[in-house]
């Protein structure tokens, strides 16, 4: 039997008018429209914007002339789409001017922290769909900080369809973030954060 193409749930442009209008009347409501299906990333609690805080600090102390940044991406693929990652490595001037989605070209890194007990749906976004988009993109470092399962994985040299190298690390160990990105995280502190 042949397999049959999952028809989009919208398209991007419908997708870009529901969020405008979402985030005009919903605070905090961070949509996402990955592999053609509408989502929505759920709530930080304090442990995961402590990373996110510890992630910032460390990337800036290392280089001092990029950013955290906290937006919105028009993501590749064959769908196209629009993710907002917990934190978006550029340098401090990327996205001045570009507007709530962003195009990648100034990326250097993107990062997810995993919720804990995240449902099926938030984690087939953060372990499948967004490394796959994200290497579509051509987004040069993936970092999912896995809270569940207290691990680093680095996701690097993208080749168009996927990451040809995928590095997992369990929180506590040094990682490695490879170029173009350079910097070395001590990740002993996060032993707190997570599980």
């Amino acid at each position: 039997m042949a397999a049959v193409s999952e028809r989009p749930q919208m398209l991007p442009e419908e997708f870009e008018e529901f969020a405008r209008r979402l985030a005009s009347t919903a605070e905090g409501i961070r949509p996402e429209f990955i592999n053609g299906k509408p989502g929505v990333k759920p709530v930080p609690d304090g442990g995961h914007g402590r990373i996110v805080q510890w992630l910032l600090r460390v990337c800036i102390q290392a280089r001092p002339e990029l950013f955290l940044h906290d937006q919105g991406l028009r993501i590749q693929g064959y769908r196209g789409g629009f993710a907002r990652p917990d934190g978006t490595l550029a340098d401090a001037d990327a996205f001045v001017g570009r507007g709530d989605w962003a195009t990648t070209e100034d990326v250097l890194m993107v990062a997810e922290v995993t919720s804990f007990d995240s449902d099926s749906d938030t984690d087939r976004r953060d372990r499948i769909e967004k490394p796959r988009a994200y290497a579509e993109t051509g987004i040069p470092v993936y970092l999912l900080i896995d809270r569940d399962s207290a691990e680093f994985i680095v996701h690097s040299r993208p080749d168009g369809v996927r990451y040809e190298s995928v590095q997992i690390l369990p929180i506590g160990k040094t990682v490695h973030l490879p170029e173009p990105v350079g910097i070395a995280l001590d990740t002993e502190p996060l032993k707190d954060w997570v599980r």
